[in-house]
């Protein structure tokens, strides 16, 4: 590989953490709030539409790392990024080691097999309009 070719791989690892981070700014960092029900059951802070946005937006990150052939160092950005904002956003709690831990090993094995199946559908795709 090229040093252009390996310098286009770290920019898209570097841009994948960066936009793994803002992702989880965007929909987690905000809401800090634990919500208090009249049964006396205490959820959050997070609510289930924030965390299904911010594995949307990581997927659709990953989808455009196979289409721009980048996918190993976009997951591979994306899989620091993420437990990274997890780990500034959760520093003041007791057990935010574990949390971070967690968010990291999911999404290295979320990431990879969605990067995994779509890349083997990008290849059996171009092996069809080519033969």
């Amino acid at each position: 590989m090229s040093i252009r070719g390996v310098s286009r791989h770290l920019g898209a690892a570097i841009l994948a953490l960066a936009v793994s981070m803002l992702a989880w700014l965007a929909w987690l960092g905000w809401d800090q709030r634990y919500d208090e029900h009249p049964d006396g059951r205490v959820t959050g802070p997070y609510q289930a539409w924030q965390v299904v946005g911010l594995v949307v937006t990581l997927l659709v990150l990953g989808g455009l790392a196979v289409w721009q052939r980048r996918a190993v160092a976009v997951w591979l950005g994306a899989s620091l990024g993420t437990p990274l904002a997890a780990a500034l956003d959760w520093a003041e709690d007791g057990f935010w080691v574990i949390g971070v831990g967690l968010v990291g090993i999911g999404v290295l094995t979320v990431g990879g097999c969605a990067i995994g199946m779509a890349s083997v559908l990008v290849s059996d795709r171009a092996r069809t309009s080519a033969g």
